[in-house]
């Protein structure tokens, strides 16, 4: 019996032995991919900051280069408002599309900031984030709830498209 015993602890540790090894090899074989793009840092809602400040530069900036304002209104609390960030940063033709024809500027809606004097001036928001399309003056031309644009546990390409092409400046209004 105790040879039985022996042989079953030795074949025990020679197991143990053999999976340590093959879990350090797998290990050794799974090195994360490093990626030669750059990374794009995502800009964050900041509390801290003066929405209507802001606002007016974003009108200084959206003269000047004949373009739209679009308000990003939420938060750093906001799931979405991350999943929707991203989701402009993996989507280049989106973000070109951003760049070429707005100004984007968010606007921090949390307990730190509510910024409840600044969005007073707009339509009632209902979930966050929430869009607000201005001409390039600052005036307000349309509301986007943004859950319009979802698809299941992120957004729909060809609605996001959509929406930025509907709302992006005439190119009679570009060439002014």
């Amino acid at each position: 019996m105790k040879k039985f015993g022996y042989i079953f602890l030795m074949i025990l540790v020679a197991s143990v032995a053999t999976f340590a090894q093959s879990t350090t090899v797998k290990k050794a074989e799974a090195k994360p991919k490093v990626s030669t793009e750059p990374t794009v840092e995502r800009e964050k809602f900041d509390p801290a900051r003066n929405a209507a400040d802001d606002l007016q530069t974003a009108i200084a900036k959206a003269a000047t280069e004949n373009k739209r304002i679009i308000l990003d209104i939420g938060g750093e609390w906001c799931v979405w408002c991350r999943i929707m960030d991203y989701y402009l940063i993996e989507n280049k033709d989106l973000a070109k599309i951003v760049d070429e024809n707005f100004v984007w500027l968010k606007i921090n809606m949390s307990e730190e900031n509510e910024n409840k004097e600044f969005l007073a001036n707009y339509p009632e928001i209902k979930g966050y984030p929430h869009l607000f399309v201005l001409e390039k003056d600052g005036k307000l031309i349309h509301s986007q709830d943004t859950a319009e644009l979802e698809e299941k546990k992120s957004y729909n390409k060809q609605k996001f498209t959509d929406f930025l092409t509907k709302w992006s400046p005439a190119k009679t209004e570009k060439a002014k």
